[in-house]
């Protein structure tokens, strides 16, 4: 990899942002279909037995893991080393739909609660919980292309990592995030934006169909064709609201020629280059998708990069109109680039094999390690004024002045193009006019004091009071706990539909966590 292209999984390492696209996991809305053999209850209702938890164990295809089993201590951890305390009654690692279907009735059945769990990266620590059944899809990993880009099956528990690797060894893609660790599920059902989201849409835009489990633990598959209430609410209406997905079919496009290109410059240029790149991304070819990051962390760094789906001489001709109105760079690159290794450049592992580019506390060759951050959002509803842009600046320099331990700032992704064709409520996902999205984070390690959290907690407040706009909303797979009206902010107009929803198909509120959609207004 070119020295100072992108790095994702180093920019993780430093800020903590990057996982485009990571909310609770693999669920969502339930639709009309076939009932499964599994649907019938495990015991009697009332607390399970020692007896009975063995039962539901010997029952499914998969595995349980309970507490006091040798694997528990690794595999109740979710990615977010921050949510370590969390101590669920078990995780059933789920083979087949049937699977999915036993552990709903056993939980139902023992008033345990459920949490799912995909790439467990959610912002919230929603893919987990103390004294509840996590549902872990991650055996249903598979990744079937077409003989030609058309569609693939892609299993709930697939990582973004091997999705990107096996369609590109068959020349396709479907357009998602960067973080390599991700789970497919749960970047979907609440989005999914990405790299290639300007040209191709988000994950959700090119969703087919999805085959899901129900909270009355019904298998069954949703499409434009059947329940289309449903399958609008699986296109952005975030993980964890409806059912387990087990399954989806995505729309693939034939693989571009792909350019990368990296521009650093001096700090002091900072307000003028975010200024210029807010201008120059409203009106460069949908091929381009760039981002504008201002960090802190060993010092002050602003950075624009980005993925151009075009040849190198095309994507310089788009670039030379903000070149030309920013101060030099202090560093350039542009080059071209395959699609796996762009997608490996972008994950942070250029240099590793696909094999490597995993968790190392998930696989047995993963060589990347779990990270602790907090995070908010916000979006760009147009070019920001003078002000605006030196409230960030200010925001940034604040943290590397009085928090230079904790890595951190604000990263701008470029919205628009396709992601900006589809109406508002075409989709549960709302966020359709915006210019770009804002994520502001900070990141620690298990030495950083109480303190420096406590401070970092109080930027982030800062940071939302100083320079978002409220009346945009936020991402809801950058879902924030700390967020009070979260509601309006993920949801906006689509709420009201959204609830309608979560009210006739989970009617008991099996699937609920903090910031659940609720089954009333």
């Amino acid at each position: 990899m070119p020295a100072g292209s992108i790095d994702r999984r180093g920019f993780l390492q430093a800020s903590a942002l990057g996982a485009a696209g990571v909310a609770v996991g693999a669920a969502l809305s339930s639709c009309g279909g076939t009932s499964s053999p599994a649907a019938h209850p495990v015991g009697p209702p009332g607390p399970a037995t020692t007896a009975q938890w063995a039962a539901y164990a010997a029952s499914l295809q998969g595995h349980l893991v309970r507490p006091g089993d040798r694997a528990y201590p690794i595999d109740k951890l979710l990615y977010n080393p921050r949510f370590d305390a969390l101590a669920p009654l078990g995780i059933a690692y789920c083979a087949s739909p049937d699977d999915v279907a036993r552990s709903i009735s056993f939980a139902r059945d023992h008033a345990v609660r459920l949490a799912v769990r995909s790439g467990g990266h959610s912002y919230g620590g929603y893919s987990s919980g103390s004294g509840h059944l996590v549902i872990d899809v991650t055996p249903m990993a598979g990744i079937a292309p077409a003989a030609a880009p058309g569609t693939t099956r892609v299993g709930a528990g697939a990582r973004l990592i091997d999705v990107y690797n096996v369609l590109g060894a068959h020349g396709q893609l479907v357009p998602g995030g960067s973080c390599p660790t991700v789970g497919i599920a749960g970047l979907t059902l609440g989005g999914g934006v990405g790299v290639f989201s300007r040209r191709y849409g988000l994950a959700a835009d090119n969703l087919v169909a999805v085959t899901l489990v129900t909270a009355d633990a019904q298998v069954l598959r949703c499409s434009p064709a059947h329940d289309e209430a449903l399958f609008w609410a699986c296109r952005g209406g975030g993980g964890g609201n409806f059912g387990v997905a087990t399954s989806f079919e995505f729309r693939t496009h034939p693989v571009p020629p792909i350019t990368l290109f990296t521009y650093d410059f001096n700090w002091s240029g900072a307000h003028d280059v975010l200024g210029e790149w807010q201008d120059w991304t409203r009106t460069v070819n949908d091929a381009v998708w760039s981002n504008c990051q201002l960090l802190s962390g060993g010092g002050t760094t602003v950075r624009v990069a980005g993925v151009s789906c075009a040849p190198s001489t095309q994507t310089a001709a788009w670039l030379a109109p903000l070149l030309a109105r920013v101060p030099a760079p202090t560093y350039s690159f542009l080059g071209a680039e395959t699609y796996v290794n762009e997608m490996m450049v972008e994950s942070g592992c250029s240099g590793l094999t696909v094999a490597a580019c995993h968790l190392d506390t998930t696989f047995a060759n993963g060589t990347l390690s779990r990270q602790a951050f907090a995070a908010s959002s916000n979006y760009v509803a147009a070019p920001m004024s003078s002000a605006r842009l030196t409230a960030v600046v200010d925001v940034v320099d604040q943290l590397a002045a009085e928090l230079p331990g904790l890595g951190g700032g604000l990263v701008f992704d470029a919205l628009g193009g396709a992601v900006n064709t589809v109406a508002a409520t075409d989709t549960a996902f709302v966020h359709r006019t915006y210019l770009a999205s804002i994520q502001s984070s900070f990141s620690w390690t298990s030495s950083t004091p109480a303190s420096e959290l406590t401070a970092g907690a109080a930027w982030l407040e800062h940071v939302r009071a100083t320079v978002y706009d409220p009346s945009t909303g936020a991402y809801q797979n950058y879902i924030d706990p700390t967020l009070t009206d979260w509601r309006q902010a993920y949801y906006g107009v689509n709420l009201p539909r959204l609830v309608a929803v979560k009210r006739h198909y989970d009617p008991d509120d099996v699937f609920r966590f903090a910031q659940s959609i609720p089954r009333r207004l």
